[in-house]
């Protein structure tokens, strides 16, 4: 069964965009991704805590906005990430209580 995919974008105090990202996402609501990062102007950190699964759909929203993007990652998506190539152009922090941040490229 597919988990439905839920967006909350917000702010922090230094003012950076957060768009929270949970659920699973895949080719039928990667656009609804895209289009949530097409609203948010300048840098943003996307964190994908709650993401239990990723496509390459969602991994094509991503590197298309790799020039402006942090991440926040769970576990889960660590080896996807890695093999990908984005931890190569992407910051990639580990999710609170997961493990260290990704070893420094």
């Amino acid at each position: 069964m597919t988990i439905p995919l839920t967006l909350t974008p917000a702010r922090r105090a230094d003012g950076t965009s957060v768009l929270t990202v949970v659920g699973e996402i895949d080719q039928s609501n990667a656009g609804t991704l895209a289009a949530a990062l097409d609203g948010i102007r300048g840098p943003v950190v996307v964190d994908l805590a709650g993401v239990e699964y990723l496509d390459s759909a969602g991994l094509n929203v991503l590197f298309a906005h790799s020039t402006r993007l942090e991440l926040i990652a769970p576990p889960l998506l660590a080896p996807l990430l890695t093999i990908s190539g984005l931890t190569e152009l992407v910051p990639v922090h580990a999710a609170k209580g997961s493990a260290p941040d990704t070893p420094p490229r």
